[in-house]
């Protein structure tokens, strides 16, 4: 007889709480993440939106009695940059580069978007803290990387022997004889050349090749197969003469191409860049340039520090009275609406209070932003006294978070992307973060501090012998910093700073 299966089904009760998010808790959320910028984008966006928003006209404003307030700020030329002169600078440069193969007693053009000139005096003028250079930029990844101490210290070098627009034209012999001259390092070219393909994997595409030709083949290489990459290898690996002269019409025989497909094929070869490394600093010059702070921090000759939001061009914002007067007409006439005035009223009623929450939001972050940097200051004091780097003391995102009441996931948001501008120089926010080292006696030590330090022994060391780990392990246990030496070399490397021998 077989066993019969009993189901039983029960019905449980159990008390949850959970917190839902509401709609304008998220828009909070996302308005407290926004730089100045991108707020007042954010600003503009939402009146073009919404026509219950609208700005406060200025005082001063002689239409300020009008309703019509179609100017919105204006914009900076170099935020507003234009994709299709990038494609044209971009094209000149490859043309140029291209003219200038065989001619290797010629330095080839450095690429630079948006006008090299003006990003070059602008990044001489203005000071953002530690900005990272198209060498620190790769020795960043260069310490994401899996590497041997052997690589690491050939990787160095080959970074070094990197030309100012990337390529590096030193054949690998001479980089072999080099290492094993100056620095005392036996390997060979074919050691070198594996080293040099893990740089070439590295960010932008194009970097650490040899020739303008292996450049362009690097880029291609990183693209999805497609039929289109399969048609740019061709051109650079066997149509390469054709392509230097620019004799798309050979090139097209050759292929077997339409007059359309052609065109496609020569569009993307346009888009390639001859000199990744300058684009890099191209990048870095850019977003120097455009970076608005949000706080302005002021230290007077007593100690005292203040700080005024940026609001830039943020307008302050109101319902529109036209709406107001509609939605207060309506109302007072409600039990004899018909339906289509009732339609009507549920409209404006929408885009009034979704005017009003927006106009909510705004000053929820006004009031946030104010909270968080008066704890960043109140926390640092002495840093904005004196604007030396050792004098930060360790501070993480719980420390403000209780400081000012505020959730730590809304600290992070408000520190994520703000700059704010002090007495010593413009830094982002989290700048004034670092953890803490913990000494033996119990003491809690800024990670700032003390690369602060071993920055200032480094640079005071004498360069024809430069101090090894172990010596500035004991030199910065003598400042009173008790750190180990893979701690120091950590921290070393953290820096960008090259072991002692590449430091002669």
């Amino acid at each position: 007889m077989a066993q019969g299966q009993i189901q039983e089904q029960k019905q449980e009760q159990a008390l949850k709480q959970a917190q839902a998010i509401t709609q304008q808790q998220l828009l909070q959320a996302h308005l407290v993440e926004l730089p100045i910028n991108q707020l007042i984008e954010r600003i503009n966006t939402e009146m073009d939106d919404n026509p219950a928003l609208e700005a406060e006209p200025p005082a001063d404003d002689p239409a300020a009695a009008g309703d019509d307030y179609d100017d919105a700020p204006a914009h900076d030329e170099a935020d507003d940059y234009d994709a299709s002169n990038e494609r044209e600078e971009r094209q000149s440069a490859l043309d140029e580069a291209l003219a200038s193969i065989g001619r290797d007693d010629e330095e080839l053009p450095v690429y630079h978007g948006g006008g090299a000139s003006a990003v070059g005096e602008e990044r001489e003028e203005m000071v953002y803290g530690d900005s990272a250079s198209f060498y620190d930029q790769l020795k960043e990844q260069m310490g994401e990387t899996e590497l041997t101490p052997r690589q690491r210290e050939i990787m160095e070098y080959l970074i070094g022997s990197l030309d100012d627009d990337g390529l590096l034209r030193k054949p690998l012999d001479t980089i072999a004889d080099e290492l094993a001259i100056y620095h005392g390092t036996d390997t060979t070219a074919d050691e070198v050349g594996g080293v040099l393909a893990t740089l070439q994997g590295f960010d932008p595409p194009g970097i650490g090749a040899r020739s303008l030709q292996e450049c362009l083949r690097l880029q291609i290489m990183r693209r999805d197969d497609s039929r289109l990459k399969a048609l740019m290898l061709e051109v650079v690996d066997r149509h390469f003469e054709e392509f230097t002269k620019k004799h798309w019409d050979k090139i097209q025989a050759a292929l077997g191409l339409g007059d359309v497909q052609a065109e496609a094929l020569m569009g993307e070869l346009r888009k390639l860049n001859p000199k990744p490394g300058a684009a890099m600093g191209e990048t870095v010059g850019r977003s120097i340039q455009q970076i608005t702070p949000d706080f302005i921090v002021d230290t007077l000759d007593d100690g005292t520090v203040t700080f005024t939001l940026n609001t830039g061009d943020v307008p302050e914002l109101r319902v529109s009275q036209s709406f107001a007067d509609t939605m207060r007409d309506y109302l007072e006439r409600k039990a004899t609406m018909s339906r289509q005035a009732k339609e009507a009223l549920l409209y404006t009623k929408k885009k009034v209070e979704a005017a009003q929450g927006f106009i909510e939001a705004v000053k929820t972050r006004r009031r946030t932003l104010a909270a968080t940097m008066q704890a960043i200051i109140s926390w640092q004091h002495r840093f904005f006294e004196d604007g030396d780097e050792a004098s930060l003391r360790p501070m993480i995102l719980k420390d403000i978070a209780e400081k000012t009441g505020l959730d730590i996931s809304t600290v992070s948001r408000v520190c994520s992307s703000k700059y704010a501008q002090t007495r010593w120089g413009t830094f982002p926010l989290r700048h004034f973060f670092s953890d803490n080292f913990a000494t033996p006696s119990g003491e809690e030590l800024s990670t700032r501090r003390i690369k602060a330090a071993l920055r200032d022994i480094i640079e005071a060391e004498d360069k024809a012998r430069p101090l090894s780990d172990d010596a500035l392990k004991d030199a910065l246990n003598a400042k009173g910093f008790p750190i180990a030496r893979r701690t120091v070399a950590k921290y070393r490397e953290q820096l960008g700073i090259p072991i002692a021998r590449l430091r002669k």
